[in-house]
């Protein structure tokens, strides 16, 4: 006796098995694009150390190295030579600003270990209000991030290679794309990735900065004449609008320091010491970098040009030009530079999804942002900033002067606000009173700063900043509302018990009685003795054959014909089921959908299966309950 073709799989140990031996296309795709899955149990494992956790945190801060003196110069070269002198003493601002934020976060470290940042500060201080307001300016902020960032990147390319001005968007999204995949594959191989890039960038702006100095003091360069003629009397006129509007450009050295205190929970244990070392480290780092690149623009006399004119070149090329000559270093600082840049987008990737986690336990957000992958990474958080850096990109046409304006007001925001959260939770704890006036300082240090970048920008585009963190804070309202109604509807309360309830069963029937067919029938037959066969069919001479054959093989099931005139299988049956469940409210209809698997994934496009849609048809139905009896051809 031959074999049959049709295989019912009554065992759940046989069912497992078959499934494991046909794993899906899609899955075995899966597994080789992000990995084999990692089990709960070896979470511990993927935390990071100190020298990992500088690279995947601090990526951001560090690579904003390439262009923060750069969009300095971008104003002060509008008042003329005099203004652009003022670049080192700027840059030493920032450096002693930067010194004011971190020590405020290595506090908020210790207090939250396991991470959260301004978020969680300002949440549990100053009330969910504020928190909701520090969650939403670090969100926006993260997605500017990874859109600088990348963007950042390409013009590094393209200063080298001008060829690939007209690519700029396709290689910046392209870049996206990449950064979030490698953050789908894991934590620690994340850290794999960025360490080498991150430390060379480091290596070479320090041999840049010692080998310029040099070169200064031997006085082998020649300055570059400025772009912008000066403007005569434009710096005693507007000195000090042009030295706040040019403090707010550099102040984007700052963002991303606060990666580190958001996702202190990342690091191996000890987390609070971990993290706190690896964000001083970072703020010795940024204030050598920053400020010797500063200085050394001054003394080579390089200036800011426009994006898209012939010659194009970043500060930072101009200054590796000079310094090291057209060569191996020169290509070898344009491409480690890309690199950073490009990778530094992981610091808002290794962010985001976390801060998004946090807001969506809180009920903020929707709870998927909080479910962690087969990888131990919130994926959904990861394709979500993915998805919204390569938009802004794509709108902005990749070009950081346009993008830059709305950075910085997010971040400093949240910096105002978790400070200012530090000083309350320390009152509260009676702290010693200098870790009061630290946070206190800290707190009106960030909030000045945070006003004259608001002032500053807002013309420029940080109005859309202001306007997108309201549009936030609406969703956020709507989310929470949407899952208190939820909770209230869903709890049970204390006099609800469970209450009795009929049904009927309905059976669809195919155009024809087949072997797929009888398990389906025997299916039925067991579960409820109310249930009767439904048959569709825009065929009326294939009716007589059609009762011939449940006749048959139908056993006692009652069979109930609906003709289909306008050939549809889903309305007359969806009219039925509305005449049914309006007669009987209280009533369950279970509806049986028996559904072909075909042995090969490919051979699905080839059945005519009208269950999916029939599926997808009754799924807002109320008082309906859906069961799908598959069949497998083998």
């Amino acid at each position: 006796m031959g074999k049959s073709p049709i295989s019912w799989k009554v065992s759940s140990r046989a069912l497992d098995q078959e499934v494991e031996v046909r794993r899906s296309l899609l899955s075995s795709l899966k597994r080789l694009i992000f990995g084999a899955p990692i089990a709960t149990s070896r979470a511990h494992h993927e935390r990071l150390s100190r020298f990992y956790g500088l690279p995947v945190f601090a990526s951001d801060a560090i690579s904003s190295m390439a262009y923060a003196t750069e969009e300095i110069l971008l104003v002060l070269v509008l008042a003329g030579s005099m203004a652009t002198g003022m670049v080192t003493n700027i840059s030493i601002a920032i450096a002693i600003l930067v010194g004011i934020v971190i020590f405020s976060y290595v506090r908020t470290i210790y207090a939250y270990p396991q991470g959260g940042g301004g978020y969680r500060v300002s949440s549990d201080n100053l009330g969910s209000k504020a928190g909701r307001v520090a969650g939403a300016a670090l969100l926006i902020d993260y997605v500017l991030t990874v859109a600088v960032s990348v963007s950042s990147g390409v013009l590094a390319i393209v200063s080298a290679f001008p060829q690939a001005t007209p690519y700029i968007v396709h290689l910046g999204i392209a870049a996206t794309l990449l950064v979030a995949w490698i953050n789908l594959r894991g934590t620690r191989e994340s850290g794999l990735v960025f360490a080498i890039p991150t430390y060379t960038f480091i290596v070479l702006i320090l041999a840049l900065i010692v080998g310029g100095i040099f070169k200064a003091i031997g006085s082998e360069v020649t300055p570059t004449s400025a772009v912008h003629p000066p403007a005569s009397g434009a710096f005693e006129v507007f000195g000090l609008w042009i030295v706040l509007r040019a403090f707010s450009a550099g102040c984007t050295a700052l963002t991303g320091i606060e990666a580190i205190a958001d996702g202190a929970g990342a690091f191996k244990a000890p987390e609070a010491k971990n993290a706190s070392f690896t964000l001083i480290t970072l703020g010795v780092i940024i204030a050598v970098l920053f400020v010797g690149a500063s200085w050394l623009s001054l003394q080579l006399g390089v200036t800011p040009l426009h994006v898209g004119t012939p010659e194009y070149k970043t500060v930072l090329a101009q200054m590796a030009e000079k310094v090291f000559g057209i060569g191996p270093m020169f290509y070898a600082m344009q491409i480690a530079t890309m690199v950073i840049l490009v990778l530094a987008a992981n610091t808002a990737f290794a962010d985001f999804p976390r801060l998004s986690s946090f807001m969506a336990k809180d009920g903020y957000l929707p709870r998927q942002l909080s479910n962690l992958g087969d990888r131990l990474v919130f994926q959904n958080g990861i394709m979500l900033l993915a998805i919204a850096a390569c938009l802004l990109i794509f709108a902005f046409h990749g070009d950081t002067h346009k993008l830059i304006p709305l950075y910085a007001v997010g971040v400093f925001t949240s910096f105002t606000l978790s400070q200012a959260g530090m000083v309350v939770r320390q009152v509260k704890l009676k702290a010693p009173s200098w870790g009061v006036i630290a946070s206190v300082i800290g707190t009106l240090t960030t909030g000045v700063v945070m006003l004259i970048i608001l002032v500053t920008k807002f013309s420029g585009g940080a109005w859309l900043v202001v306007i997108a963190v309201a549009i936030l804070l609406t969703f956020f309202y709507q989310v929470r509302k949407h899952y208190d109604y939820l909770a209230e509807r869903l709890n049970v309360g204390p006099d609800e018990h469970v209450k009795p309830i009929s049904g009927t069963v309905l059976l669809l029937v195919p155009p024809r009685i087949h072997r797929g067919i009888l398990h389906a029938i025997a299916y039925a037959q067991n579960i409820s003795a109310d249930c009767r066969a439904i048959h569709i069919t825009d065929d009326p001479s294939t009716v007589e054959n059609m009762k011939a054959q449940w006749d048959k093989f139908g056993g006692h099931l009652p069979l109930v014909i609906l003709e289909s005139p306008y050939r549809s299988l889903v309305e007359p049956l969806l009219e039925y089921i509305d005449q049914a469940v309006s007669e009987e409210p209280n009533h369950i209809l279970t509806i049986i959908v028996p559904q072909a698997v075909a042995k090969h994934w490919w051979q699905t496009i080839l059945h005519n299966n009208a269950a999916t849609p029939i599926k997808m048809a009754l799924a807002s139905r109320k008082n309906v309950v859906i069961t799908n009896v598959r069949y497998f051809l083998e």
